[in-house]
């Protein structure tokens, strides 16, 4: 089992920043990868960012140049920098990663961005 907990959600105006953290614990040896998705009301959740245990990155096309996905292996935490958002940012945003073939996930916090 891994448990997947996230900080740093909150309300910004658009054009500010945000750092998410997601600090992973119990079978932590051998995750592959992890991520962060999130989904809007109304709307499926969506792939925001992704890196590997390697450190290679993948981003959504709408959060290209704006986020940047880090992992700090010593301590088993993954980042998520935000900067300039913007309203269509405004999601629950989740923590996963992948263990054995199984994908876990994070409670979510919420990120609003007001106009």
């Amino acid at each position: 089992q891994v448990q997947l907990v996230e900080s740093g959600g909150g309300l910004v105006q658009a054009g500010g920043s945000l750092r998410l953290s997601c600090a992973a614990s119990g079978r932590i040896f051998g995750i592959i990868g992890m991520g962060w998705f999130r989904q809007a009301p109304g709307k499926q959740r969506e792939l925001v960012a992704t890196i590997t245990s390697r450190g290679t990155t993948n981003y959504a096309d709408s959060v290209k140049a704006r986020f940047t996905i880090s992992r700090e292996t010593a301590t088993n935490t993954v980042y998520l920098q935000m900067n300039n958002l913007k309203p269509e940012d405004t999601a629950v945003y989740y923590c996963t990663a992948n263990h054995a073939g199984m994908d876990y996930w994070g409670q979510g916090t919420q990120v609003t961005v007001s106009s």
